[in-house]
């Protein structure tokens, strides 16, 4: 027994699916540049909270991610023996970024 189901799905149960033409980036596409107007009519607004946000990001990305002289010191303390490591700074520390991490 079979049935043939005519018409099509109410609005509220459709799959949402972008037009034909839209600018969607890929799964796994880069994504640090600011999102461009699709069309003339669009426009976005940043707060002033993004604004630095980006700002902040652009900085950090131009920023290089390990300091040489630090751990060139930290290498030469150690062979040294002079490297002196402070428990209760350590422990502080994580106690801290548990906290900011609201657990």
């Amino acid at each position: 027994m079979s049935q043939k189901i005519e018409g099509s799905l109410p609005a509220a149960m459709r799959p949402a699916v972008a037009p034909v033409g839209s600018r969607i980036s890929p799964a796994g596409a880069e994504r640090s540049r600011p999102v461009e107007a699709s069309a003339a009519g669009d426009s976005l607004r940043l707060t002033g909270e993004a604004a630095g946000l980006q700002v902040l990001q652009r900085e950090l990305s131009s920023a290089p991610a390990v300091d040489p002289a630090r751990v060139q010191a930290i290498r030469e303390a150690l062979e040294a023996g002079t490297y002196k490591v402070d428990p209760d700074a350590i422990a502080s520390r994580m106690l801290a970024l548990d906290d900011q991490l609201g657990a």
